[in-house]
Order: C-alpha cells, then sequence, then structure tokens
C-alpha cells in the first residue's frame, strides 16, 4: 500500500488546508495519527492474549460485542514495551486494507490532543535515522518549535505485514 503524502507540494504550489490529528506519546517520542482514522479512545483494559499472534499484538478486547486486536506500538517499531500507567489507553482506530477496513487497537503511553496541522508545516518523512521504519511514516509535522511523527496508520497497521493476523481472529472468534 503506498503512503499518501500530506506535505504541501512546492513544485505546484498546492496546499492542502489543515488536517487534525490526535497526538500522542510512546516512551519520549511525540507521534500523530489523523482523526478521520480514530474511531475512539478508551482506558487500558484487560486483553485476553491469542497463541500464536505477532509479538506486537497485546491481545484481544471485546468492544460491544465485537472482538478487536490491540498492537504494542512499541514492539511494533522494535522498541522495548511501555509499562501500563494510569495514562496509558487503547486508541481505537479504523485501518483499510486491499479489500476491506478493519477495526484495531493499539496502545499508547498517553494520548495529548488533537491538533490543527497545516499542510505547509508538514515535512516529507526522513529517509534515514528514525528508530522506525520510514514507510510507517506520512510525515514529520512542526508544532510548536518540535517535530511529531505522523504516522501512516494503513501501513504500520498493515493485516498483510502481520501475516495472517486476520484468519487467526476470526478462528480465535469462532471458537470462543
Amino acid at each position: 500500500m503506498q503512503a499518501t503524502p500530506i506535505f504541501a507540494n512546492s513544485a505546484t504550489g498546492t496546499v492542502a488546508p489543515p488536517t487534525q490529528f490526535l497526538t500522542f506519546v510512546l516512551g519520549s517520542d511525540a507521534y500523530a495519527i489523523g482523526i478521520l482514522s480514530i474511531k475512539e479512545i478508551i482506558e487500558y483494559t484487560h486483553m485476553t492474549e491469542v497463541p500464536m499472534m505477532p509479538s506486537c499484538i497485546r491481545g484481544v478486547i471485546n468492544l460491544r460485542g465485537a472482538v478487536v486486536p490491540v498492537m504494542d506500538l512499541q514492539a511494533r517499531f522494535g522498541q522495548p514495551t511501555s509499562a501500563v500507567t494510569k495514562r496509558t489507553c487503547i486508541v481505537i482506530v479504523e485501518v483499510q486494507s486491499a479489500d476491506s477496513q478493519h477495526v484495531m487497537g493499539v496502545v499508547v503511553d498517553a494520548v495529548n490532543e488533537v491538533l490543527d496541522i497545516d499542510a505547509a508545516d508538514i515535512e516529507p518523512p526522513p529517509t534515514f535515522g528514525t528508530q522506525i521504519r520510514t514507510d510507517f511514516i506520512s510525515g514529520m509535522g512542526k508544532v510548536r518549535g518540535k517535530f511529531v511523527i505522523l504516522l501512516n496508520v494503513d501501513r504500520v497497521l498493515d493485516l498483510d505485514d502481520l501475516q495472517g493476523l486476520s484468519q487467526m481472529i476470526s478462528t480465535h472468534a469462532e471458537a470462543g
């Protein structure tokens, strides 16, 4: 799946309208996801571990009768998992795969705020030097003199990339 750039196109002079992002913290870094992908934010809750899941999947939760897999973004980025605190929460997002939409949860250390970031304040992702895969980044937003890593949520939570995740979830849901 190709990342859709959200930064201003200096060659053509076109600038997209401001875009809203939910900002959150993982470890000491600030990240953001476009709010159009966000369904809700819930308190961190107990998860049911599912055998043979990828290591970045903490488990599944029951969200109003639906089985929702929950991903640990720190683990997905190859970093140690953060300790659960009273600010830890689960952001429920809707992701688009090639043929359908899926709902997934992501564990974040703390949710900060929803911000409007003008396209002119969004730079292309760096080509090197980041601690996460560059295809996971849709841009770098400049906010109050600092950078916020804008995640390409469809790529970060790509089910094909997690090999068979949806099949395991549906098999577990049918058995339970």
